[in-house]
């Protein structure tokens, strides 16, 4: 029995670690239809965030990400992704939240469907994944604690 739960997790782990962005259509801020897979260049690593407009950790931790970016950015090469997951009722909040806090640097995505959410089993925001110049999800976590945003650029400096 321990074998097989031992291999059931090797495996899982194998999974995880192999994990690709999904090919799932949303929309950026200007309303043109991004697919998702076509957001690996294999150039640069991206950090993915998946946020809501009533989410306050969410939005804390990509204003954090925010003023630290022009800092990292000098350091390392890589893009911020932010997909909201409101739904198309809130996406004009959500345009104009993303606005309002100044994230000109970062791609903003609406996912107004939840397709790209459940294709990246996302359950709860913010949920955030850095991701290589390949497309493997190399590191991932949910909710927010003012600091993890250090973690995320410690791996995107590790993919350098």
């Amino acid at each position: 029995m321990k074998k097989q739960i031992l291999s059931f997790l090797l495996l899982f782990v194998s999974y995880a670690a192999m994990a690709q962005i999904p090919s799932v259509r949303v929309e950026d801020g200007k309303g043109d239809v991004v697919v998702t897979s076509e957001l690996v260049d294999g150039e640069t690593p991206m950090i993915i965030s998946f946020w809501a407009t009533t989410c306050k950790p969410c939005i804390r931790e990509l204003d954090a990400i925010n003023d630290s970016y022009p800092d990292w950015i000098e350091e390392a090469n890589f893009r911020v992704v932010a997909v909201s997951t409101d739904d198309s009722r809130f996406s004009s909040q959500a345009r104009a939240l993303a606005e309002g806090h100044g994230w000109s640097d970062f791609m903003v995505l609406y996912d107004k469907n939840q397709e790209f959410m459940r294709a990246m089993n996302v359950t709860l925001t913010p949920q955030v994944f850095v991701v290589d110049k390949d497309g493997k999800i190399v590191y991932s976590h949910t909710g927010y604690t003012p600091g993890n945003e250090q973690e995320l650029f410690d791996t995107i400096l590790s993919l350098q």
